[in-house]
């Protein structure tokens, strides 16, 4: 005759049904403390918590401080302008270039020559090998300068000047002759993008002058900054140095931020989920060992273990979420306690 009979089998496997029951959801509340440890270690190097926000977002309550990604057509309200030239364009950074026609000195080994070129810098013609015959001005009538919108927009926030200047991208301005003042508009004249102050533009001289405009383009743009007040602004206490991107088009976050994991998707079905599982490997534990069938407390067991484990696993990481956690595992307690002692006045009843 067999060692175990009928039913001593079937005891022994529900047991280990239980058993693996709870041990399941135990690894799965694991695995999901340890996937969200490692999204929120990697995003406290780019800033700490982010939230994508995709298009046309707005500011909302709770917000403030979190890293966000904002997808859409940067907004110019007030729009930059070069007041001497009196050049205004719907862009949010307009810059103006100023180059002069210099002579240069080149070396090549050690033999030295010169050449007449557009340059956007002075040089010193007395730092030359050869000075003589090749003098340039002392200095630049005028100089290059950027000019910023006053305020520019994507969605509902406004961008802070460092991440206008960081937009990419750059296109030329075709200069307006209509706007520019008389006494510049006697000493300069149109000529390809440029306005120039030669007599022969085709035959420049030494010390003539070119000015010309670049704008930012403005198109659809991905930004990834963080949020203060209604401002995007570049994060100053990252470990990545930077602080913010900015790409152009709608790129995804994780695109952005390669080194990111992939988030734990449905963290509150995961959480129950587990929670479930233990409390039903609780419940045939209960079945297997004296054939009670309390699925509450099963239920008070099974949160009993995952909040047990989980409140250890979130010590000294997550002071909100070991919390509650915490709270889990009072709760499940109590309820087990309170169906353990029903069980008991209910035996002794029967006595």
């Amino acid at each position: 005759m067999s060692p175990f009979s009928g039913a001593s089998m079937r005891c022994v496997v529900l047991h280990i049904v239980g058993v693996l029951l709870m041990f399941a959801g135990v690894v799965l509340v694991a695995l999901t403390a340890h996937s969200l440890m490692n999204y929120r270690l990697a995003a406290d190097r780019h800033g700490g918590e982010i939230m994508d926000l995709g298009s046309d977002a707005s500011l909302q309550i709770g917000q403030y401080g979190h890293m966000a990604r904002v997808v859409g057509t940067p907004g110019v309200v007030e729009p930059p302008s070069d007041p001497e030239f009196g050049q205004k364009v719907n862009t949010p950074v307009l810059v103006r270039h100023v180059e002069m026609f210099q002579w240069r000195e080149l070396h090549f080994g050690n033999a030295v020559s010169y050449e007449l070129a557009w340059m956007d810098r002075l040089l010193d013609a007395s730092r030359f090998d050869q000075p003589v015959g090749h003098a340039n001005p002392a200095s630049f009538p005028i100089s290059g300068k950027n000019f910023d919108a006053t305020l520019v927009q994507i969605g509902g926030f406004r961008l802070s000047p460092e991440l206008v200047r960081a937009l990419p991208g750059s296109a030329t301005v075709e200069p307006d002759m209509k706007s520019l003042p008389a006494n510049l508009a006697a000493s300069f004249s149109p000529y390809q993008q440029y306005l120039t102050t030669s007599a022969q533009p085709d035959s420049p001289r030494v010390g003539d002058v070119r000015v010309s405009w670049d704008e930012i383009p403005l198109r659809e743009m991905t930004v990834f900054a963080r949020i203060d007040g209604d401002r995007l602004v570049p994060a100053t206490d990252v470990a990545d140095g930077k602080g913010y991107d900015i790409e152009v088009g709608e790129v995804p976050l994780l695109d952005m931020l390669p080194d990111m994991p992939m988030p734990p998707d449905y963290l509150v079905f995961r959480r129950i989920a587990a929670v479930l599982l233990a409390a039903l490997g609780a419940f045939v534990l209960l079945v297997a060992r004296n054939r009670r069938r309390d699925p509450l407390l099963a239920l008070g067991l099974g949160a009993l273990v995952v909040g047990v484990v989980s409140t250890v696993l979130w010590l000294g990481n997550d002071t909100w979420t070991m919390t509650a956690w915490l709270l889990v595992t009072v709760l499940g307690m109590a309820l087990a306690v309170w169906r353990l002692r029903w069980h008991k006045r209910r035996a002794t009843d029967r006595l």
